[in-house]
């Protein structure tokens, strides 16, 4: 993640949680009170955040200590010590909220996207995203995606050239607008069209596009459209996927599966913030 954008998205969410204060914290403990966190998951999955946790608090205060156990990517059982934060009790309990919403929400799309790999088993195609993110988290839910051994597809309007079917509607044809575009953008952008016959298949290949992907199509259909496609061409499968069917596209040569349920449907790992005290560490 570029550290400029996620460092100016953490002070945004914490001006919309904390305000001009705390109204519990500020008052209940002075600020020379000094504490500790340790936040632990509470159920297995695949852990993503640690620059979340390390930035998070710093933002907040660049006083408290951050101390990581687990990296993102890695796989971890439930009661597994993530980290542990030190410093002011203030500090702690303004960020604990918003970073626990970050890291459960980007741990619990990396878990998903990590099952949708192994149940793809497929070294040939990759497992890739798309533009279903939660606005104002899609920094963060693309890193997850990546963390959980998927890639991604484009990060928005601005990075490629992606020709839908109410483009083409609008256009008059595949033909047009990718000539069209062709004219007016370098050679630097990819043009990607979305097809769902072998008319439009035939008309995108002789369009000379980058990438051709098959909507809403069935394996045996994709089987078909894939041979009409030169190896030159990069292939996507997309519409109607889930984890549960992910396996009966396994074996037909596509380069990329992109699944909106990576982003939009992933359950949030539990994982909280609990406060270790002197009698529970004496106890250790």
């Amino acid at each position: 993640m570029n550290p400029f954008i996620y460092k100016k998205s953490l002070e945004a969410f914490f001006i919309e949680d904390i305000g001009d204060r705390d109204v519990t914290s500020d008052v209940l403990f002075p600020k020379s009170a000094q504490g500790e966190l340790t936040l632990i998951s509470k159920q297995s999955g695949v852990f993503c955040g640690e620059d979340v946790i390390v930035s998070g608090f710093e933002v907040l205060d660049p006083s408290v200590k951050v101390t990581t156990f687990v990296p993102d990517g890695a796989s971890i059982a439930s009661g597994v010590e993530i980290a542990k934060i030190q410093g002011p009790i203030r500090s702690l309990l303004k960020g604990e909220r918003v970073i626990l919403n970050l890291i459960q929400r980007m741990s619990g799309i990396a878990t998903l996207t990590r099952e949708a790999v192994q149940r793809l088993d497929d070294e040939k195609t990759m497992i890739c995203d798309t533009r279903k993110t939660t606005p104002g988290l899609r920094t963060f839910e693309k890193y997850a995606v990546r963390a959980g051994g998927g890639k991604n597809h484009r990060f928005g309007l601005h990075d490629a050239v992606m020709i839908k079917d109410n483009h083409i509607a609008f256009a008059g044809s595949i033909t047009r607008a990718a000539e069209t575009i062709k004219s007016e953008l370098g050679h630097m952008v990819k043009i990607e069209v979305e097809t769902e016959h072998e008319d439009q298949v035939k008309e995108a290949v002789e369009a000379g596009v980058d990438c051709i992907m098959f909507d809403n199509r069935s394996p045996e259909q994709v089987r078909v459209l894939k041979a009409l496609v030169p190896s030159s061409i990069t292939t996507e499968v997309s519409g109607g996927l889930s984890l549960d069917n992910l396996s009966s596209y396994r074996g037909l040569d596509v380069d990329y599966i992109s699944l909106g349920c990576l982003t939009h449907s992933a359950p949030s790992l539990d994982i909280s913030a609990k406060v270790i005290t002197n009698s529970e560490e004496d106890n250790k």
